[in-house]
């Protein structure tokens, strides 16, 4: 008898923890809420400096950031307009939580793509990856500062052929909207 009730117990036992287990959705690494400052619609003006990838140009652009995949990832979505014209840009953002790093993966309607890794340093958030243009190469390092009252950033990068010698790849300034436009 008493190993029937040990039996019964220990059936019952597997039977709550497999239950408990379906029932308890894993949760986001608390580090990326990090982002969470950077969640919104934001409008945005700049320049791109003249260098390898071409002349100087102003640009405007619209930006917005969203949790996406139960909070593990940010979808960053982007339209800018410039002297070529309309551009349109997805990013991908998460974090990596075995090796405490935030990853990014980026893709441009011209076909370009570039994927680096964002550090926080203090307020700011440096951003080093790789560009390809083309079919070529490219170094990008960035560094990305929200003002206190976080409705701005400023944004400002350098770019790379050969990861020695770095110039000004552009700057801009970025605004919250609130609300979001509706689409």
């Amino acid at each position: 008898m008493k190993r029937f009730a040990f039996a019964v117990g220990l059936v019952v036992l597997v039977f709550a923890v497999s239950l408990w287990a379906q029932t308890t959705a894993p949760k986001p690494d608390p580090e990326i809420k990090k982002f969470d400052v950077f969640l919104g619609h934001w409008t945005y003006a700049g320049e791109y400096k003249a260098g390898p990838l071409g002349p100087a140009s102003k640009v405007t652009g619209e930006m917005s950031m969203k949790p996406i995949l139960g909070g593990f990832f940010f979808q960053d979505q982007a339209i800018e307009k410039g002297p070529m014209g309309e551009s349109h840009v997805l990013e991908i953002i998460g974090y990596d939580s075995a090796n405490k790093a935030f990853f990014s993966n980026e893709y441009h309607d011209d076909g370009s793509m570039a994927s680096g890794a964002y550090v926080f340093n203090g307020n700011t958030l440096v951003y080093t990856g790789k560009f390809m243009v083309g079919g070529k190469p490219y170094m990008i390092k960035a560094a990305i500062t929200p003002e206190a009252d976080s409705m701005s950033i400023v944004a400002k990068a350098e770019i790379s052929t050969d990861g020695k010698a770095w110039v000004p790849f552009f700057e801009y300034q970025y605004t919250k909207v609130k609300p979001a436009p509706k689409k």
